[in-house]
């Protein structure tokens, strides 16, 4: 799932990155978030991939599943990057894999089950 983060127009600039939740690892997030700046509204963390990886993986929750499928409309980023695009998620980032969490319409998260993955 590596996108090519280099060749992509970001939302927020390098200068406005923010330490906010340093020292986490790093995790997938969708380009509608980096590049398109939506709110995330689904994240998930399953068991890391290997000693850098913290297992999150981000979404606004208006990815469709043909988007989903391709690899380039994500990538890798530094937790604290992707906290700068929403703070709101900083609270939960201690939570154990196997936890899942939808934003509300009132704009608060809530526990969600974890996505099945199909080729499992």
């Amino acid at each position: 799932m590596e996108g090519d983060a280099s060749s992509k127009r970001f939302w927020l600039p390098t200068s406005a990155i923010r330490p906010l939740a340093t020292r986490r690892g790093s995790c997938i997030a969708s380009d509608f978030i980096t590049v398109g700046g939506r709110r995330i509204c689904y994240m998930y963390r399953e068991e890391p991939n290997d000693a850098l990886d913290s297992g999150w993986r981000f979404f606004s929750g208006d990815e469709s599943q043909e988007y989903a499928d391709v690899p380039s409309n994500f990538a890798i980023y530094d937790v604290n990057t992707i906290a700068n695009y929403d703070p709101d998620i900083i609270e939960f980032l201690d939570s154990p894999p196997g936890s899942a969490f939808g934003r509300e319409s009132g704009g608060k998260f809530k526990l969600e089950p974890m996505p099945v993955d199909p080729d499992a």
